[in-house]
């Protein structure tokens, strides 16, 4: 009997030890139990129920955590409306979008700079030769582009270039650093350093910076160094076949929703991997990461990234304070609406073209995630607004910190 006894001891410690390995998802808890509102959680049912019947997407999920707890997560409408409706359930995989640049590129690049392999001050002619610099009026030169100032959008390159374009020269699909030297030699706008221009081209340049340094893809090295010890199962570039049925479409292309298919342009070209998007991920998998950054870099017991470099990446960098961004995340530009009227000036995220965003505030310890295919099925779907609402509904919740 005693033996027994001892046996289920162990199988119930094992168990518990499982649960707080890596990969586990963040533990759910009642809102009143971390200091929340569940009626003013439950607001969010109705906002979200309103913009899908408006059709402004066909369906969203939303997960808000809260000192470490999940205190909401639930999927809203249907995957898709063509070429049927499909349900959707909170654990459905979406296109990133844009929010790959903080959660893999800029992540990837800070494991770069805290292993001495890179600094942020490095010219970025240093790695891409062919970058050009900005000629004024009297055909004298600004100075040159750094790392840092790809990370923060001040290179003075332009928002894009056309990828149709771009695959008469180099091919479809093409090489990175083919793409890489196109963007290097396109003409710069303005002075480095003068002005915030959000822009996909500086982090397609910072994912070619990865590689050439560490020798591995952008999608190599995010995978073996971020999404792999975080136990983001679900967290990838080009999904594999056995989960498409699992991710969320996007925009109708020749015909076809994309599936399991970047939806940007550029990082379609570049074979569905680059460092402006293609990072597919769930709410779930966002959230560990978000509880790793609020965690100060480290989640069940492996550490990422040290205290200073996730204040570093999260505050404004202090010689471009003006233009309010961090290493990879947003904190105070025109495109901060995501963290809507409530939420404090040391509260950092993103957004993604095709209709997914994340809020962090460090300052409450609080998570708001919002994923949408907004895309779906002709880029006429809507979702700014909702993203203030969302995190102003969140932010009113909060009872106690």
């Amino acid at each position: 009997m005693r033996r027994i006894r001892s046996l289920f001891v162990f199988v119930v410690l094992l168990a518990a030890g499982a649960a707080a390995l890596p990969g586990a998802a963040l533990p759910a808890a009642k809102p009143e139990t971390v200091g929340m509102s569940s009626a003013g959680l439950a607001l969010l049912d109705g906002i979200i129920s309103e913009a899908v019947a408006r059709r402004d997407f066909p369906g969203a999920v939303m997960l808000v955590a809260h000192k470490g707890k999940i205190v909401y997560r639930k999927a809203f409408g249907v995957s898709q409306w063509v070429p049927e409706t499909r349900p959707l359930t909170p654990d459905m995989i979406f296109d990133l979008a844009s929010v790959t640049k903080p959660v893999a590129t800029a992540t990837s690049v800070m494991l770069l700079v805290e292993r001495g392999r890179i600094r942020l001050w490095d010219r970025v002619r240093l790695y891409v030769p062919e970058f050009t610099v900005w000629y004024g009026e009297k055909g004298l030169p600004s100075e040159e582009a750094r790392l840092y100032n790809l990370l923060t959008h001040t290179s003075g390159l332009p928002p894009y270039t056309d990828a149709k374009e771009a695959a008469k020269k180099l091919g479809d699909p093409c090489d990175t650093a083919d793409l890489v030297k196109l963007i290097a030699a396109i003409p710069k706008e303005r002075p480095v350093g003068s002005e915030f221009v959000y822009s996909c081209l500086n982090y397609i340049t910072l994912a070619h910076i990865v590689h050439e340094v560490s020798g591995r893809t952008l999608d190599q090295f995010a995978t073996e160094n971020i999404f792999k010890p975080l136990g983001m199962s679900r967290t990838f570039y080009r999904p594999p076949a056995e989960l498409l049925d699992q991710c969320v479409p996007t925009e109708v292309v020749n015909g076809q929703p994309l599936r399991g298919i970047v939806h940007d342009p550029l990082a379609r070209l570049q074979g569905g991997v680059s460092g402006n998007a293609g990072l597919f991920s769930t709410a779930d998998d966002l959230a560990v990461f978000a509880q790793m950054m609020l965690d100060g870099g480290s989640y069940g017991g492996v550490r990422i990234l040290s205290p200073l470099t996730v204040a570093r990446m999260t505050e404004t960098f202090p010689h471009l304070e003006e233009f309010g961004r961090g290493f990879g995340w947003d904190i105070d530009t025109d495109y901060s609406t995501v963290r809507g009227d409530l939420f404090g000036p040391r509260s950092y995220g993103h957004s993604g073209y095709t209709g997914t965003s994340i809020w962090i505030d460090p300052e409450t310890k609080t998570t708001v995630i919002l994923l949408t295919n907004r895309v779906h099925p002709d880029d006429k779907g809507d979702i700014i607004a909702l993203r203030s609402k969302v995190a102003n509904v969140v932010a009113a919740a909060i009872r106690g910190q």
